[in-house]
């Protein structure tokens, strides 16, 4: 199931903020950039919102290119909870994310978002797994 639109970022102009705040951390397999959202003052329960982007360069299909922020957003959904409101958030996939499968994208996911400070340290259940 994807993503609720009002989670999602959708316009190239959301895209292009975020990325020009040049803050970001990176991992192997993925490259997560976030900013704080415009309309954060005006609402202090503002949700997160996700964009995803997968280049031409890791998969040519657009079928392949799809399913894989598809994954990426079952793999951001157990934390969405826990991220704080009021922030934009892109996630861009590199080539070795082909092949890579949901829990290792949650691992990863995970990873990225405590470098950043976004997501508290590991929680009681997420740590005896």
């Amino acid at each position: 199931m994807a993503l609720k639109r009002a989670l999602r970022l959708r316009k190239n102009s959301d895209f292009q903020r975020v990325r020009q705040q040049r803050r970001s951390v990176s991992s192997r397999l993925l490259i997560l950039a976030w900013a704080s959202s415009d309309n954060r003052a005006l609402n202090v329960d503002a949700k997160p919102r996700i964009g995803f982007v997968v280049g031409k360069r890791i998969s040519k299909r657009a079928v392949e290119r799809n399913y894989i922020k598809r994954l990426l957003g079952e793999a951001i959904r157990p934390v969405l909870a826990d991220l704080p409101g009021g922030m934009d958030i892109v996630i861009s996939a590199k080539n070795q994310v082909i092949g890579s499968d949901l829990q290792i994208l949650r691992h990863d996911i995970a990873t990225l978002l405590r470098r950043a400070q976004l997501l508290p340290s590991a929680r009681p259940s997420e740590a005896s797994r």
